[in-house]
């Protein structure tokens, strides 16, 4: 037997299952995220303001990673209770490209999942509304702070929990970010059940505001005169 033959005898031709494989190609896909530099916002870098406390439990805004969330946020945008809003409907791709356009920006939009207890249950986007088109259509002050939200779940809306995260994001926002003195949503007129958690959770109703998309009703929730930075 010749040294080649030896070689080519002790060579395996190994076949994974391609459970194994997938499995193998998902954890790089994890390390990599997980290695990769936190991007970076002018948000004051939403990643790093943690978890916070409400009582419904703990709560924390997890920026989105297209591959991991895209999927279920699409599902929640074909629902027709938020379709009426969001108008995201159709395949994941329509979702795909509305939250890549906020990735592939200058930081100012940051679109995230809402955990509570460890369960994703809602999608916000919290954003600077001194850089957004809203400050086209009314007076805004610099490092205000927008936020747009939509629970997932129909089984979620309805009790109360909108209001409950809205008042814990909105504190959130305001420990976070020393410069914002203000916080901001512009929800759909029609869309009394958003109006209503909003004023639950501390805004005041401003206006209402003719934007390109819709007849919008500026809430607004400031920094309290005695409130802590």
């Amino acid at each position: 037997m010749t040294s080649t033959d030896a070689s080519t005898e002790d060579t395996l031709d190994l076949q994974l299952p391609e459970e194994f494989v997938a499995l193998l190609g998902q954890e790089r896909r994890d390390r990599a995220e997980a290695d990769a530099p936190t991007r970076e916002d002018l948000l004051d870098r939403v990643a790093d303001w943690g978890p916070t406390l409400t009582p419904e439990g703990v709560f924390q805004l997890v920026p989105v990673h297209v591959e991991r969330d895209v999927p279920l946020i699409a599902r929640w945008m074909n629902d027709p209770a938020v379709a009426a809003f969001w108008e995201l409907t159709g395949p994941p791709g329509v979702t795909e490209d509305h939250v890549r356009a906020q990735l592939a920006g200058d930081g100012r939009s940051v679109p995230c999942v809402g955990v509570l207890e460890g369960v994703p249950m809602s999608y916000w986007e919290v954003y600077r509304a001194d850089l957004d088109p809203l400050a086209r259509y009314c007076p805004v002050r610099p490092h205000d702070t927008g936020l747009h939200l939509l629970i997932g779940d129909s089984a979620d809306r309805g009790q109360g929990l909108g209001t409950t995260l809205l008042r814990a994001v909105t504190d959130l926002v305001l420990a976070r970010r020393p410069a914002c003195t203000r916080v901001l949503a512009e929800p759909d007129v029609r869309n009394t059940p958003s109006v209503a958690a909003f004023l639950g959770a501390g805004y005041r109703f401003s206006s209402e505001v003719d934007l390109p998309a819709k007849r919008a009703a500026l809430m607004i929730r400031e920094r309290s005169s005695g409130a802590r930075p």
